[in-house]
């Protein structure tokens, strides 16, 4: 069928809306007609380092939609129900059947291959084929194919714009700390950075009952928001005396920082931060960092990395969406939304950081 998609026709260069042919659905797949899909950091950092071999391409992991046909062995989705798309994993490896499909053994090859696990592609344009199913989805599409296993049931009157964001970078910050962290009610969380993930950590930490919960953050609207959010302090990481800032705040240092930045210098700061035994999960997407180890083994910092808030989407997706129309995680107080033939602007507002949360919406 003949569609519309953002096209990324070679490494780092520029996402350009045009028509392009998608296959029908094999038969675990389904074909989701997009309604809004997210646009997360994560496709512009691959976007720039994305090998030219695998080029033309079409990028997009946060979709939300309208099932509009199955495959012959579908069993879990039918025509009309909305979905929420997200990483694709498995199913079967030792992670998966654990509950953890986020370190899937087969993950590069079903999210970030330039295609199926199997090599094939979708996607083509005027015969020559286009390189697709990135996160198991290609979103920045009018249509993208998915398997039943990234794609999630969510009410019908869950906006669909509420609903994309879920996929991944709502589903990394809140996952984070509800499912790897686990702080304790009345134990302290720092998050480090105020973006989407930030945010929405933030968010999942008042859930859980964290106290106090501080924000650094050097944008000043965004440190208000964090406030506006429940923050019980957020700290501008250029101001003087942050460490003990801290300290002060948290009665002797935090027990957990969640960092979304990967900068060097704020993870040396999280250390210094920390409680002895505190937890410092990366969910920031960086190069090398380097921890003077006895700052570490004197502390008995706990370092955890965290895919997709560890999280089995299937389970978690649901719970975040009750957690929302309780009221009770209002990520559409994140989210700025752009015309998908505006991708540009959206871009724009991520990298200049006037948008939060950038969801591209289709007609």
């Amino acid at each position: 069928m003949r569609i519309r998609a953002a096209v990324t026709d070679t490494q780092s260069g520029p996402f350009v809306v045009q028509a392009v042919d998608l296959e029908a659905p094999r038969p675990h797949e389904v074909l989701v007609r997009i309604a809004a899909a997210g646009v997360c950091h994560t496709d512009l950092s691959m976007q720039a380092i994305w090998p030219p071999r695998l080029t033309p391409m079409v990028f997009g992991h946060e979709g939300a939609g309208v099932v509009e046909a199955v495959g012959a062995e579908v069993t879990t989705l039918a025509p009309g129900d909305r979905v929420c798309l997200t990483f694709s994993s498995c199913g079967a490896c030792e992670q998966c059947v654990a509950g953890h499909p986020a370190y899937c053994r087969r993950q590069e090859a079903l999210n970030t291959s330039g295609g199926r696990g199997d090599g094939t592609t979708p996607l083509s344009r005027d015969g020559t084929p286009v390189h697709g199913g990135f996160f198991g989805q290609s979103s920045f599409a009018t249509f993208a194919l998915a398997h039943e296993r990234n794609a999630i049931r969510v009410p019908a009157d869950l906006p669909a714009v509420v609903a994309a964001p879920l996929g991944c970078g709502a589903q990394t910050g809140a996952g984070t700390v509800l499912n790897r962290l686990r702080p304790e009610p009345g134990s302290s969380l720092v998050v480090i950075g105020a973006g989407g993930v930030g945010l929405t950590a933030l968010m999942a930490a008042i859930v859980r009952g964290c106290d106090p919960v501080i924000v650094i953050e050097p944008v000043a609207s965004r440190r208000a928001l964090a406030t506006e959010l429940g923050a019980n302090a957020a700290l501008d990481p250029t101001a003087a005396g942050l460490v003990g800032t801290v300290h002060d705040l948290t009665s002797g240092g935090a027990h957990h920082i969640v960092d979304t930045t990967s900068r060097p210098e704020m993870l040396r700061r999280a250390v210094a931060i920390l409680r002895p035994r505190g937890d410092l999960a990366l969910v920031g997407v960086g190069t090398t960092v380097a921890f003077n180890v006895m700052s570490l083994l004197a502390k008995g910092i706990r370092v955890h990395g965290v895919l997709e808030g560890d999280a089995n989407p299937a389970r978690f997706i649901p719970e975040l969406v009750d957690l929302h129309q309780r009221g009770l995680f209002p990520l559409d107080r994140l989210i700025a939304t752009f015309p998908f033939e505006n991708i540009g602007a959206a871009v724009d507002g991520m990298r200049d950081g006037s948008a939060i949360k950038p969801v591209l919406t289709f007609d």
